[in-house]
């Protein structure tokens, strides 16, 4: 505890009036739609207008790709936990793994293997990856 009063937290009373009547000034001239009624013409047009509304939606994962059809000659996976960096080739983790193995995986075990954020509870234990 400490010996302080509260009243460092709250504003003075001529403050507390002064940001009341600033709220009423603020009022918008419009108000803002219910949720049962119709959004106004702007809002769809911008929806409408935005560039990225008409971009491809992106490529899959290279998590979720299997090694086989990642381009990338050189894999890399990190621990969010504990900050390690774990580096492959692509050829050694085809020869290690197989070329069906899912990056997901493969990398979730390398990372396990030489984890260095043992615990000994299941639900702790272990790294999170982040893949490249």
């Amino acid at each position: 505890m400490t010996d302080r009063p509260a009243s460092w937290r709250m504003p003075t009373r001529p403050e507390m009036e002064k940001m009341a009547a600033a709220v009423g000034r603020k009022a918008s001239a419009t108000p803002a739609p219910a949720p049962g009624d119709d959004l106004p013409p702007e809002y769809w047009q911008a929806i409408l207008d935005d560039v990225s509304a008409d971009r491809a939606p992106p490529g899959p994962s290279i998590r979720t790709q299997r090694l086989a059809d990642i381009q990338r000659h050189l894999l890399r996976v990190a621990c969010r936990r504990c900050g390690r960096t774990v580096e492959i080739q692509k050829v050694d983790a085809t020869r290690l793994y197989g070329q069906n193995a899912i990056w997901a995986e493969v990398g979730q075990r390398l990372l396990d293997n030489t984890c260095q954020a043992r615990t000994g509870r299941y639900e702790e234990d272990g790294c999170w990856p982040a893949f490249d």
